[in-house]
């Protein structure tokens, strides 16, 4: 079907409501914005959907989250009563509509006879996850769209391990929904569905459950205790889901002085007080920093809208705030973990660290200088949990700490997702263990560099908007592979690695050389001074992703290759 007979069938069928199709109408003539709406579904994949709200085939609303429900039950039914009967949990955030999209997804479960166990008001990420697990469930739904913004919403799918879906479960479901009429769904009533027992509600109950798990993850709490009566901190949960649990956990880990940024512990999906809710982007910190300045802490730490990541700004020398990227805030807490759990016995047999392909090196080089092993996965927690419960089971090792450069950080064995609720505690207590040496985490990090080398990365974001950003990113690809680069900034490329096909080709031996990991539409160039390039395009945003991560002899030679190669980066967009 071509987009303008989508537009009509959806104009014209009874199940829109009249705000709907109003606002169908206003759109009439608009070949472009029409195009927009209907010229495909929105793509189903292992992460699910994302897409902006709105009326229409490739927009988030109740109908394109009723037909994806519709599928996933299909999937679920299809591997027989018993797994049925485990049923499903289901989540969502603080964005506006995500609470309506749970209930729809939630009666559509119902009318197919999976048991559904929905959350009674937002919560984390990493809860729906650990309630998975918890209770046995099949699968999972998260409405979220993560750190995106307030026009976004998505819809995450994860599996019986709590992690995000497979590969062979999410193609069936695209499968499904491309074979079927989006308005051929059958809803329960949802009154009816929790007085029949189809639908439970989950509580605080479950909060108690997970805040167990994670306080057990605690190290050193002599370190904590030390510190507490002066320590001081402040926590944004930037108007999401952290704005509960996180302080919680904070005051049961034995901080005294936890101080809340008032205006953004408002849950509102319209994210008033940031231009974008990421705790990656230094200005939502504004109020956080005024806060901090006004109260006297050294230590600010934020979690995004569904408390999956967590990002912090730390106190420098010359008392002014700086963030800590992903990648520095992930070596410092391996570091410190390491550390902490050698020095009260807790470090268990063969331990060993996870990272994904596009995070900094310097975190092999603090686990390998320890001892530990360092174990490289594509982008993605779904693949992280996939890696460690590989590991655990054979008993080749068992993980500490999992992380990867977008702020995403995976603690324990109860969550098989980012964790912000957990690591929030972690990162606490490490802040805790420093401030009982006079040092700041930003102090560490310096000592880190000492003690391990010096290490620079910069994440870019080349955003190609719309359907003609989807053929580029598509073509950039292409290109990319059909003429590789021998010079990058000057420096001469040495290796070339393909992830897709898993292919490695060095510039010292002529043939191709077969990587462990393949499937995943990613290119490397290692160049000959020690940098390595990524190149990906986005699973979830109309962006291509470039990852730079450099080593040299100081921190300002590696911000000047950093530079450099990022020159040449901007001209992708070309």
């Amino acid at each position: 079907m071509d987009y303008k007979k989508a537009y009509e069938q959806w104009l014209n069928s009874p199940a829109l409501d009249q705000a709907e199709k109003a606002e169908l109408a206003a759109i009439a003539g608009d070949e472009k914005e029409i195009e927009s709406r209907f010229f495909s579904q929105l793509e189903f994949g292992t992460a699910g959907l994302r897409g902006t709200m709105g009326v229409g085939l490739y927009r988030m609303n109740i109908h394109v989250i009723r037909h994806a429900t519709q599928a996933f039950a299909k999937v679920i039914l299809g591997e027989g009563p018993e797994a049925v009967k485990k049923g499903i949990a289901i989540c969502f955030d603080c964005r506006n509509n995500s609470d309506t999209f749970a209930r729809e997804a939630a009666c559509i479960m119902a009318a197919a006879g999976i048991p559904v166990r929905l959350f009674e008001s937002l919560r984390p990420t990493p809860e729906l996850s650990f309630a998975i697990r918890e209770y046995g469930c099949i699968a999972g739904i998260n409405i979220t769209a993560s750190h995106n913004p307030k026009e976004y919403n998505g819809y995450k799918v994860y599996w019986s391990d709590g992690a995000q879906l497979p590969p062979n479960h999410a193609d069936q479901v695209a499968k499904i929904m491309r074979e079927s009429d989006v308005f051929d769904v059958t809803v329960a009533d949802y009154g009816k569905a929790v007085a029949d027992g189809l639908i439970t509600i989950m509580g605080e109950e479950t909060d108690e459950k997970f805040l167990a798990n994670v306080m057990a993850q605690v190290n050193d709490q002599a370190a904590v205790d030390a510190v507490a009566d002066t320590f001081k901190m402040v926590y944004t949960p930037f108007h999401g889901t952290g704005y509960k649990l996180i302080p919680e956990a904070l005051k049961r880990l034995g901080m005294k002085h936890v101080i809340c940024v008032p205006e953004q512990m408002v849950i509102d999906g319209n994210f008033p007080t940031v231009a974008s809710p990421n705790p990656e982007n230094p200005e939502g910190f504004a109020l956080a920093v005024e806060l901090a300045n006004k109260e006297g802490a050294d230590f600010i730490l934020g979690s995004d809208p569904d408390a999956d990541r967590v990002g912090l700004m730390v106190r420098t020398s010359d008392g002014e705030f700086k963030v800590l990227t992903g990648n520095q805030t992930g070596v410092l807490l391996l570091d410190y973990l390491i550390g902490a759990k050698q020095r009260t016995g807790k470090m268990p047999k063969n331990p060993v660290a996870l990272k994904t392909i596009v995070t900094t090196e310097m975190a092999r080089k603090v686990a390998e200088v320890n001892g530990l092993n360092c174990f490289d996965t594509f982008t993605g927690f779904k693949f992280l949990a996939q890696k460690k419960d590989q590991l655990e089971a054979s008993g080749e090792g068992n993980v500490i700490m999992s992380y990867e450069e977008s702020y995403g950080y995976m603690l324990g064995s109860y969550v098989r997702d980012k964790d912000a609720v957990t690591a929030a505690v972690a990162m606490t207590e490490m802040a805790a263990y420093y401030a009982g040496k006079g040092m700041t985490l930003y102090d560490a990090l310096l000592a880190l560099y000492e003690k391990y080398g010096n290490y620079g990365e910069r994440t870019m974001n080349l955003v190609m908007p719309g359907l003609d950003g989807l053929k580029k990113m598509a073509e950039l690809m292409v290109s990319l592979r059909t003429n590789p680069p021998k010079k990058i900034g000057g420096e001469a490329v040495v290796q070339w690695k393909d992830y897709l096909d898993g292919s490695l080709v060095d510039a010292a031996i002529p043939n191709k050389v077969t990587m462990e990991l393949s499937g995943s539409n990613v290119l490397r160039y290692e160049l000959a001074d020690g940098t390595s390039i990524i190149v990906r395009p986005s699973g979830t945003e109309p962006k291509v992703k470039v990852y730079i991560l450099a080593q040299g002899a100081s921190q300002a030679d590696c911000a000047d290759k950093v530079a450099r190669y990022s020159a040449w980066a901007e001209g992708l967009k070309d």
